[in-house]
C-alpha cells in the first residue's frame, strides 16, 4: 500500500467518524402565531369591601365557594415570548345552591318557617346560585426554561377588563311558581352588578416539540374587582337595603386554572446540520 493510499484511507475514516458524531445547532426555531385555549379551574373568594360599609355584600358574603371556572382564550404569541390575550370566562357555584342565609336575605319571599310559597299556595322549589362573565384582554411573557425548548417557561401576564355577577333564581315547574319571583321581580333580589377587575397571572406554559394536542398551561390567578349595582331597587333585609343600592363594592378573587391550548401555525423546535 503507498504513502498516498495511506493517507487518503485515513483522512476518509476521520471523516466518517467526524460525521457520525459532529453535529451543530443552527436556529431555534420559536413560534410566533395564534393559540386557541380552552379552561378550567376554581375561582375562591378572598373578601373585600364596600363604599357604604353594608354587611354581608361582597361575594364572599354573598355566595359559598369555591366557584368553578370555565374559559376560553386567544393568544397571539411572539418570537420574543411576549403575548398579547383576550380571555373570556364563566364562574358559577360550585354547589348548585349557594346563595348564603337567604331566608334572612329575601324575607318578602320565605315565611317564619322558611318555606316559599307558590300561585298554588304549597312549598316552593327555588335554586339560587351566583353567575360571574368577564372578558379581559391582556399583555404577558414567557420567561423560557427548558434548554431545548424556547416555547416553554415560565409565564407572567397582566390583564384586565369588564366583569359582572348576579344571582340566578331557578324553580321545579311541577312544584308551581313561586309569585315574588316571578319574571321581572326577581330582579328586585339578585345583586346584578357590573364593573372592572384587574387580573396577575403565575404559571407554567408547556408548548410540546412535536404534538400539536399536548400543550398545556397551569396558572395561579389573583384579582381585584369593583362593581357597582345595575338595579334600580333592591331588596336584601340582611344587609338593611329597600331602595336604590349606592355601594361601590371591592371584592379580591384567587383563581387556580388549567388551560389545554392549540397553536394555529408553527412548531417548536431546534434545527441542526451535521458535518
Amino acid at each position: 500500500m503507498t504513502k498516498q493510499t495511506r493517507i487518503f484511507l485515513a483522512t476518509l475514516m476521520l471523516t466518517m467518524a467526524s460525521s457520525a458524531t459532529g453535529q451543530v445547532k443552527l436556529t431555534v426555531d420559536t413560534l410566533q402565531c395564534h393559540i386557541v385555549g380552552f379552561s378550567a379551574g376554581l375561582q375562591l373568594p378572598l373578601g373585600g369591601s364596600n363604599s357604604e360599609g353594608l354587611v354581608g355584600g361582597n361575594m364572599k358574603d354573598l355566595y359559598h365557594g369555591p366557584y368553578l371556572d370555565f374559559g376560553v382564550e386567544w393568544d397571539y404569541l411572539f418570537q420574543s415570548g411576549w403575548l398579547l390575550s383576550l380571555d373570556g370566562d364563566i364562574w358559577f357555584g360550585a354547589s348548585n345552591d349557594n346563595l348564603q342565609q337567604r331566608e334572612i336575605r329575601m324575607g318578602d319571599v320565605y315565611n317564619a318557617q322558611g318555606l316559599a310559597m307558590t300561585w298554588g299556595g304549597i312549598d316552593g322549589v327555588v335554586t339560587a346560585y351566583n353567575r360571574s362573565l368577564a372578558v379581559r384582554p391582556g399583555i404577558g411573557k414567557i420567561f423560557h426554561v427548558l434548554p431545548k425548548n424556547p416555547n416553554s417557561g415560565v409565564l407572567v401576564k397582566l390583564s384586565g377588563g369588564w366583569w359582572m355577577q348576579k344571582t340566578v333564581f331557578t324553580q321545579d315547574m311541577n312544584e308551581g311558581q313561586v309569585y315574588q319571583l316571578d319574571e321581572a321581580y326577581q330582579h328586585l333580589y339578585d345583586h346584578y352588578r357590573n364593573g372592572v377587575m384587574l387580573t396577575e397571572s403565575l404559571g407554567f406554559a408547556y408548548m410540546n416539540n412535536h404534538n400539536t394536542y399536548i400543550n398545556l398551561k397551569v396558572s395561579i390567578d389573583f384579582s381585584q374587582c369593583w362593581s357597582w349595582s345595575s338595579r334600580p331597587h333592591t331588596l336584601d333585609n340582611l344587609m338593611h337595603l329597600n331602595g336604590r343600592d349606592d355601594s361601590r363594592y371591592f371584592d379580591l378573587m384567587l383563581g387556580i386554572k388549567l388551560s389545554w391550548l392549540f397553536p394555529i401555525t408553527g412548531r417548536t423546535s431546534y434545527d441542526y446540520y451535521y458535518y
